[in-house]
């Protein structure tokens, strides 16, 4: 069942809102502010969001921006609601990232079939994507990204396999011949002090102390491990 969050401090809105949605069979969340629209959108897995512009605290512009800004959360579709009419407000609300915008007051029918619409639409983006999730610090295969605690880090191509094929193989420890083999492949005149290097790269990134690795740690004398138990 999808779950869509309904942001709005108008509790007859919010109801009026939430009591179709149930009827088309969808599972509804209600936050009456930004801080707690935030906190849902953390501890929740939302379909979709139906998001009010004026709000007290974080405005829905606000929250909007919040929400894409983050690689965990910037693909959840959402519809802007607002009292106001004017071009300029509907322009700024789909300029930060809004997939749809619909003005107070509003037909019940109509949001659902825009709610419908935007969900087909963005099908294909929401789908689940390949993440290694190592607690703070996620690793997306498809995308070729990784972020710690929502912010991206800068890796290079290399790097970003070498992590992966580590993260993928959790508390394993491999030799830097293992890992020559393994991310360099047949490439020629690879020194094995190379893997050094690019380990030392990629801890200077993930790692809140890089002398001191929580993800990725060295086994004296025998080779490179991504920690199984890291939790951070």
């Amino acid at each position: 069942m999808e779950s869509i969050l309904v942001v709005d401090d108008e509790p007859d809105i919010a109801g009026l809102v939430s009591y179709n949605l149930k009827k088309e069979g969808y599972s509804v969340i209600s936050a009456a502010d930004g801080e707690q629209a935030l906190q849902e959108i953390k501890n929740r897995e939302i379909s979709l969001i139906i998001l009010d512009l004026m709000l007290p605290g974080l405005n829905g512009i606000e929250i909007c921006r919040i929400v894409r800004q983050n690689v965990t959360t910037r693909d959840i579709p959402i519809i802007m609601l607002t009292a106001r009419g004017e071009e300029h407000d509907r322009i700024r609300g789909l300029e930060t990232g809004a997939d749809d915008y619909m003005a107070k007051p509003f037909s019940p029918r109509e949001l659902i079939a825009r709610v419908k619409a935007v969900l087909r639409r963005t099908g294909d983006r929401r789908k689940p994507e390949e993440v290694i999730n190592l607690g703070s610090l996620l690793i997306n295969k498809d995308r070729h990204q990784v972020s710690k605690n929502g912010k991206p880090v800068d890796l290079s191509a290399t790097e970003f396999k070498l992590l992966v094929y580590l993260s993928e193989r959790r508390g394993r420890v491999f030799s830097r011949d293992q890992l020559l083999d393994a991310v360099w492949k047949d490439e020629s005149f690879i020194e094995p002090r190379t893997v050094d290097v690019h380990i030392r790269r990629i801890r200077m990134e993930i790692e809140d102390d890089p002398s001191n690795p929580v993800y990725l740690k060295t086994r004296r004398g025998v080779g490179y491990f991504v920690d199984g138990d890291s939790k951070s």
